[in-house]
């Protein structure tokens, strides 16, 4: 995987998590296991098939088991930026995993890359 956080200098977020190869493999407490403000989230799926990008406020998903707080659709070589001003607090921490099917039970990786950028606050 290719998963990079860097630290930011805003008064808005303080971390860029950037996923490259954003998969069925959970990314866990992306931000560190604490309490996270997310701000924005940009999905870039350049594969052929609909992704899902799940969010989860635990620091130990496991997907296809652990309840998602929040999912993402994103059609087939689409790419989309969700702004959230207000923030979205995540109290535990924020994982997150990328797959075919939504909801709790889906657990096959798209086929194609699936790039996700979020803008986050710890």
């Amino acid at each position: 995987m290719a998963l990079s956080v860097s630290t930011q200098v805003s008064p808005i977020a303080t971390r860029l998590i950037v996923q490259t190869t954003a998969s069925n493999v959970a990314d866990n407490a992306v931000a560190g296991v604490a309490a996270t403000t997310l701000y924005m989230v940009d999905i870039d799926n350049q594969g052929g098939d609909t992704a899902y990008l799940k969010l989860y406020n635990t620091a130990n998903a496991v997907v296809g088991t652990t309840v998602p707080d929040m999912v993402f659709m994103m059609p087939a070589g689409t790419r989309r930026t969700m702004a959230l001003p207000e923030g979205l607090l995540f109290s535990t921490a924020i994982s997150m995993a990328c797959v075919t099917t939504g909801g709790t039970a889906g657990a096959v990786s798209p086929a194609g890359p699936v790039v996700v950028r979020m803008l986050a606050s710890v």
